[in-house]
């Protein structure tokens, strides 16, 4: 029978598996560049760019989505409900206190951010807070406190660099190739090695994109699973996405980059009408019916 420590478990491993998939891909692709090459040189240089470019947004990114969410620090007598739950929260999880921010967006949603548990953020919308009972509150609350302790922007910093070494690689080969870069190769087996390797350069950044979404998505299961764990209650998360996803409207500052820090799409439902199966696979957020199914299984 499924209890919070199996779900909680099996998201984990399937998580580590998707990274596994993810070094496997970069692995292939720097083979291939070297036979191609014959100099692994290039590659190196790419790794260096992407590390720099995106663990610096990493080590700022706490600051970064403060800015580009236009969150603010929780007032102590205006939000005293939501402080408390948090602090609360994070007394039970084993969490250093983290900041309390608030969106003023009527728009129900919540995120998480912070490289570590010491420089963490945890914020909610004005709109969130509005809907929520404090059960709800708490479930999802608990939700972003799992974010921070399963260490998720490291997660999916790393996932990040992957993905955005992919798309830098596919890019440098294929203009090197418009250019007669590269070695020649006569044999049959060569000319068969190098169509297949051009065509996997091909589609490598999108298969790189989807399985960085996937990421996204199972640490969303994860961070469902943990944050029921954490409050032994797993109705009220699933009453709060229920809530949630019966909201449509969109949050006034939704954008693409911060996306996948939300509990909820930013965009809102009004985002995808058509096609859902395949727009589900380039989503940053598991189905809310999924999810609250899941939560109320824990509970049977």
């Amino acid at each position: 029978m499924s209890t919070l420590y199996t779900h909680q478990s099996a998201n984990i491993r399937k998580t580590w598996f998707l990274m596994a998939v993810f070094f496997a891909m970069v692995i292939a692709i720097g083979y291939f560049l070297n036979w191609y090459y014959g100099d692994p040189a290039i590659m190196y240089v790419a790794i260096v760019f992407a590390l720099f470019m995106n663990v610096g947004s990493y080590w700022w990114s706490h600051k970064l989505v403060v800015a580009m969410t236009g969150a603010k620090p929780a007032d102590p007598r205006e939000h005293r409900e939501l402080i408390q739950v948090v602090e609360n929260l994070s007394i039970t999880a084993g969490l250093p206190m983290p900041k309390v921010y608030v969106v003023n967006d009527p728009a129900p949603n919540a995120f998480a951010t912070g490289r570590n548990p010491q420089n963490a953020i945890v914020a909610a919308t004005t709109g969130l807070i509005s809907i929520l009972d404090r059960t709800e509150l708490e479930g999802v609350m608990a939700h972003e406190l799992a974010h921070v302790g399963n260490r998720d922007m490291f997660v999916s910093t790393v996932a990040v660099v992957l993905a955005g070494f992919i798309a830098i690689i596919a890019d440098i080969f294929m203009r090197s190739m418009l250019w007669g870069g590269g070695s020649d190769r006569d044999s049959k087996a060569g000319v068969l090695f190098l169509v297949l390797g051009v065509i996997g350069i091909i589609l490598a950044p999108i298969a790189a994109q989807m399985i960085q979404l996937a990421i996204s998505r199972k640490r969303e299961y994860l961070a469902d699973a943990s944050g029921a764990l954490l409050t032994r209650y797993p109705e009220g998360l699933a009453s709060a996405l229920e809530k949630i996803s019966n909201s449509s409207q969109p949050m006034k500052r939704a954008n693409n980059a911060t996306a996948h820090l939300f509990i909820a799409d930013p965009f809102g439902s009004e985002k995808r009408t058509l096609g859902q199966k395949i727009s589900n696979l380039f989503q940053t957020h598991p189905p809310a019916t999924e999810r609250i199914r899941l939560l109320r299984d824990m509970d049977k």
